[in-house]
Formats: C-alpha cells, structure tokens, sequence
C-alpha cells in the first residue's frame, strides 16, 4: 500500500495538499493586518517548494526528464523573488 502510495505520486499530491491549507489559513489569519503584499510574500515563500515537490512527483512517476528539469527550472524564479522580497 505505501509502495503504490509514492510510486502513483499521491504522496507528493498530499504534501501539496497540505501546502494550500497552509497557504490558505496564512492568508485567511493575515488578513485582519491589512499588510500590502503579504499574500505575495506567502506565495513567494510556498512556490519554490511546491515546484521542487512537483519535480519529485514527476520523477516518482516516471515522467520524462523534461518534466523534472521544468519543475526545477521553474522554482529559481520564484525563489529569486522571494529573496528580492526579503532583500537578502
């Protein structure tokens, strides 16, 4: 059962999953702050994770390198913007 749990990616499918609640209660919580671009900064912070979990996906999945290296290529710009953000 948890050989078929991380060879169909689901495993990965429930770390995302639990991301978005994150994602979603920080957002909800944060909103009585009124802070502009916090939702921005949240999302900065999440998306370099949730693509490198996705790249993981894809390689337990067996999808072909491709797929892994987009998912790889496409957390540098998120997390470039996030340290922008932070202004490290």
């Amino acid at each position: 059962m948890l050989e078929r749990l991380f060879t169909s990616g689901h495993a990965v499918d429930l770390v995302l999953l639990f991301m978005a609640a994150e994602f979603a209660f920080l957002c909800w919580r944060g909103r009585t702050r009124r802070r502009p671009g916090a939702t921005l900064d949240r999302l900065l912070a999440i998306a370099p994770g949730a693509c490198l979990a996705m790249a993981v996906r894809a390689g337990l999945t067996g999808a072909d390198w491709m797929w892994i290296g987009l998912w790889l290529a496409a957390s540098l710009p998120f997390h470039l913007g996030d340290l922008a953000r932070r202004r490290l």
